[in-house]
């Protein structure tokens, strides 16, 4: 049997197969679909300093090949997180990463601070790539941000830290390698696209905040190129996220140089499908005369010119 497990610098995985936040709630909605166990890890829905009650709806609409939501970060906040849910999730045998966006870097560092109290937490994913509310892309946009907030939250906590970056940039790459600089474990690429819908007829827009983040297998193609890029120009463990529905969209998100992946929009269709893409994983290694997820991450062959 190959070995699954994966190193994201400090944070070690018992496979590479995560749920990405926002599209498992707080995991006991799945609980009827899912061993929790046979995942890498659950990253539940963002969390704020305070609570949120999100944008107003409508919220989602259908696009072609993908999903466009403007939820807005809706949650109760960290202190009733950490209150009522956390324990939940730490009794389900798999890594807990916590998501966490604040307005400012104090937000930040202040809730990296109460989530690392929690010695058990596997690690800390930090928002700074949310597209549907004010201000919610501020740090992913700008290199010198970016880097200030990886650094104060490292230093206000032990738990390894992840970067949740945007692609709404010129260049992902100089995001990630400042991130990657101010001691980053790993970066998670990429949020959602800014896109919108409109209805003609009304001529008005369908979402109720106008502007969403696009995600789902029309983004694929374009999540893949971002991983590919920072993986030949940045040394950072990268988690890849954008449109995997099957076993075959995690093989070109590892080759391309992602040492693990999250299952995003596709939890809201097949729930299921995170656990089954570790089984399929296991096989098709095996199939490739692979000992470990290593033999295969960033092996893309780019022909001579």
């Amino acid at each position: 049997m190959p070995q699954l497990s994966v190193q994201l610098n400090r944070l070690k995985l018992a496979n590479p197969i995560l749920v990405a936040s926002g599209t498992f709630g707080y995991a006991r909605e799945m609980a009827a679909f899912v061993d929790f166990k046979q995942l890498g890890g659950i990253i539940p829905k963002t969390l704020t300093a305070a609570p949120r009650i999100g944008n107003p709806p409508p919220r989602t609409v259908e696009a072609s090949s993908g999903l466009l939501n403007s939820i807005g970060l809706d949650n109760d906040g960290i202190d009733a997180f950490l209150a009522k849910t956390l324990d939940y999730l730490l009794g389900l045998e798999t890594a807990i990463i916590v998501n966490i966006a604040g307005r400012n870097t104090e937000e930040f560092v202040q809730m990296a601070a109460k989530v690392g109290q929690h010695k058990q937490v596997a690690g800390l994913e930090l928002n700074i790539s949310c597209p549907n509310v004010s201000g919610g892309v501020d740090f992913g946009t700008d290199p010198r941000l970016a880097a200030e907030v990886v650094s104060q939250v490292r230093n206000a906590c032990d738990l390894p830290v992840i970067a949740k970056l945007t692609p709404n940039v010129t260049s992902v790459v100089e995001i990630a390698q400042a991130a990657a600089e101010a001691g980053a474990d790993a970066v998670s690429l990429v949020n959602t696209f800014q896109g919108m819908a409109i209805d003609w007829r009304r001529r008005k827009p369908i979402l109720g905040n106008v502007i969403g983040g696009l995600s789902g297998p029309a983004i694929k193609p374009l999540a893949l190129r971002i991983v590919w890029q920072v993986a030949q120009a940045v040394n950072v463990p990268i988690i890849g996220i954008g449109g995997i529905q099957s076993i075959d969209d995690v093989m070109e998100f590892l080759i391309a140089g992602a040492t693990a992946v999250q299952i995003g929009t596709a939890n809201f269709y097949n729930p299921g499908l995170a656990q089954q893409l570790v089984t399929e994983l296991s096989e098709i290694l095996t199939e490739q005369n692979c000992q470990s997820v290593g033999d295969i991450v960033g092996t893309l062959q780019i022909p001579a010119r």
